[in-house]
């Protein structure tokens, strides 16, 4: 393993330090403040300072060794945690985590930006002595390797403690050091450290990653055997420990083996507050220890390069492409019903299915580390806009396709900002309404009907519909006569540069905002929409694909070419009849049905396939919702089936096609395309024909 691969490693063990972190401060923020809490925090900051000591990460070490002092001052119950407290620790932990990107970015961070932060933390212990800790925890002393297995009695201790110790090879790949396990002995007493050899192989059949060393330790200390073994706290389950006082059990005698030189250990001064336990780079056990070894317990799991993924997951279209065109043969052949081949086909489908699903089941990551980031924005915005913000989320674990889960972190950026200070009010003007000083902003995911809904819902004030209207009036994107619903009326914070700020701040009053976060998701396949209770707050809800690689889609046909409709946004099919369609003006056509009148679309007209709409009797209108609520008729010549296509997209190949979000390929080998039905609708509504006029600009 090379030193790129080690530091790579720490940098990937980072990812989830930080992220104990974060849910530590979070249960803290919940209350639970119970000492397991504070040690599985404390010990996540301790590994990430032992790690970055490994590779020189000075500026980074510093900061980490401070945080870990405070944190030690309230588990020996120096420091009480209260809200003034708990948002130092979240601003702390934020700027752990810059140090950690910058770090693995290779950029040197100045640590001159850590000395305001580093010196509120020194403030709550009165820690005037920050240099002096530094250089004593610096000093090194020799410790010796002897010869015997048991070295003589030192008298400098009234207890004697033999310690036998022989680690596993799970201790190592965690990035424990028994070195440094034997610095934190080193501080309780006098110690003697041997090495047994015996289990060394030569050299030309040595393993690497195979211990074969194991190691006797004699410590003289007025300490008791359980602080022995809270020195071992940390590789519990990693080794084989046996701890005996003298006199307690026969002495063992082993031939001299070889001289080892002196071992370096940190002479760590009796003030330290960091406790008599090793950094490690490994996963972070819980506190107390389970009673089955950690190395057993955890689920066995590789990094893999997320390009190979996308390899594994195209070449699994291609199967299902070649499935389909396999089954679409044999049905031209006409063989007769229950033949083997028919039989061998049903099985290779389910086979292909399941694959597929299971290469899906790779790319789908759990919503968590988005939503963790989020709540830094949602501090940071609170900071910004003078406002207290209790910030919660539920669904953590909710499963989504990597890809969603990367595209989502600027559209929930803008949401979140926008609930903070357009929808939280100043603390003031909360108390005048008998609600709390503090906000509350709640991020939720779940699954319904094979979808992800990810909700952000505020206890602001809501959205104050008259004067959205007012604004929308004085713009110019509405006549004043325009009688419009609520869900019309919200809809219209969508429109490109709208915006009901007057003035211009860090977070808003740009005109760029709510119309940024519907392009985003509708890119992404999903919609976006508004729900809101003056008074009492608003709710933004986006569904989503839980995969943008396979689609679930009606197969149509208009005009003599076939395209794939989303179900997403299919609500109904419906027979075309003569009593129920009215004409108004030349073109317009309408649909009656249940008191309410849609709108028609002929998807040939639409794609410039005709000149004017056919007549439709006879033909297949499909009911529609776009994301703004809005429904729409597509009129086509026939629905053939339906099933899941996978998804080929355009842009990288060809470029953007107006009406058509993707492409995919058929069983008998055709291409089909994939309608992008909000587009279609809204680009009809805007002006006659948008979509031939657009495709032949594009030269399409």
């Amino acid at each position: 393993m090379s030193g790129n691969d080690i530091r790579e490693g720490f940098f990937e063990e980072c990812e989830d330090l930080l992220e104990a972190i974060s849910d530590g401060f979070a249960a803290m923020a919940r209350g639970q403040r119970d000492s397991e809490t504070l040690n599985a925090v404390f010990r996540a900051v301790h590994s990430i300072k032992g790690g970055a000591g490994a590779f020189n990460l000075d500026t980074l070490v510093e900061f980490a060794h401070k945080f870990e002092g405070v944190l030690d001052a309230v588990r020996s119950d120096q420091l009480k945690v209260d809200d003034v407290v708990l948002r130092l620790f979240h601003r702390a932990g934020d700027r752990l985590a810059d140090l950690v990107a910058l770090a693995r970015d290779g950029q040197i961070a100045n640590p001159a930006d850590n000395a305001a932060l580093v010196g509120e933390l020194a403030a709550l212990i009165d820690d005037d002595d920050g240099a002096a800790d530094e250089a004593a925890a610096a000093a090194f002393v020799p410790v010796t390797f002897s010869l015997d297995l048991f070295g003589p009695a030192d008298e400098a201790g009234p207890v004697r403690h033999v310690i036998r110790f022989t680690p596993h090879r799970a201790l190592y790949t965690t990035g424990n050091d028994p070195a440094l396990l034997f610095q934190a002995l080193a501080r309780l007493g006098d110690l003697e450290v041997s090495a047994d050899l015996s289990r060394v192989p030569p050299l030309s059949q040595l393993e690497w990653d195979d211990p074969c060393i194991d190691w006797t330790l004699t410590l003289n200390t007025e300490a008791d055997e359980a602080a022995v073994r809270d020195v071992f706290d940390f590789v519990d389950g990693l080794c084989d420990l046996e701890i005996v006082q003298e006199g307690a059990a026969p002495a063992v005698f082993l031939p001299p083996l070889i001289e080892a030189p002196p071992l370096l250990v940190p002479e760590i001064p009796a003030d330290d507050p960091a406790p008599p336990v090793a950094p490690r780079l490994g996963p972070v056990p819980a506190d107390p220890m389970p009673e089955a070894p950690a190395a057993v317990q955890q689920r066995a799991t590789i990094r893999v390069d997320l390009e190979r993924v996308d390899r594994l997951i195209n070449l699994v279209g291609e199967l299902v492409i070649n499935q389909a065109m396999l089954t679409q043969s044999i049905s031209e052949v006409k063989l007769p019903p229950g033949n083997r081949v028919e039989v061998s086909l049903d099985q290779l489908k389910r086979l292909s299915s399941e694959v597929q699903e299971r290469i899906m089941a790779i790319r789908a990551q759990p919503v968590k580390p988005l939503f963790q980031r989020m709540a830094r924005i949602a501090r940071e915005a609170g900071q910004a806009a003078g406002k207290t913000i209790y910030f919660r989320t539920f669904g953590d674990a909710t499963e989504v396709d990597k890809t969603v889960v990367e595209r989502l972190g600027d559209p929930l950026t803008h949401m979140i900002r926008n609930a903070v200070d357009h929808g939280i009010e100043s603390p003031e003007k909360r108390l005048t309404a008998g609600k709390p000083e503090t906000g509350t902003v709640v991020l939720s995911a779940a699954h319904r009907s094979g979808r992800v809904v990810i909700e952000l819902t505020d206890d602001g004030a809501g959205i104050d519909r008259p004067k959205v209207r007012e604004i929308a009036i004085r713009k110019g994107l509405i006549s004043a006569d325009k009688e419009l619903t609520d869900n019309e009326i919200d809809n219209l914070l969508f429109l490109p540069g709208f915006s009901t700020k007057t003035e211009v701040s860090n977070l808003s009053g740009r005109g760029v905002g709510m119309d940024v976060v519907k392009s985003e998701i509708q890119n992404l396949g999903g919609r976006v929409s508004f729900g809101s209770r003056p008074g009492f707050g608003t709710t933004v809800t986006i569904s989503l694909p839980l995969t943008l690689a396979v689609l679930e889609g009606m197969v149509v046909e208009a005009n003599g070419e076939t395209f794939i409709l989303p179900t997403t946004a299919l609500q109904e099919t419906v027979q075309a009849d003569p009593a129920s369609i009215h004409r108004i003006g030349t073109d317009g056509l309408f649909l009656s049905i249940r008191g309410g009148h849609i709108p028609i679309l002929d998807l040939g007209v639409c794609l410039g396939l005709q000149d004017r709409p056919s007549d439709l009797k006879g033909r297949v209108l499909l009911l529609l919702e776009n994301s703004s609520g809005g429904r729409t008729a597509l009129a086509v010549d026939r629905v053939v089936d339906q099933r899941e296509v996978v998804i080929k997209g355009l842009e990288g190949n060809y470029g953007h096609v107006p009406g058509i979000a993707a492409a995919t390929i058929l069983g008998d080998g055709r291409i089909a395309l994939i309608l992008d039905t909000d587009e279609l609708a809204s680009a009809m509504a805007a002006e006659p024909d948008p979509i031939p006029q657009r495709l032949a600009a594009a030269g399409g």
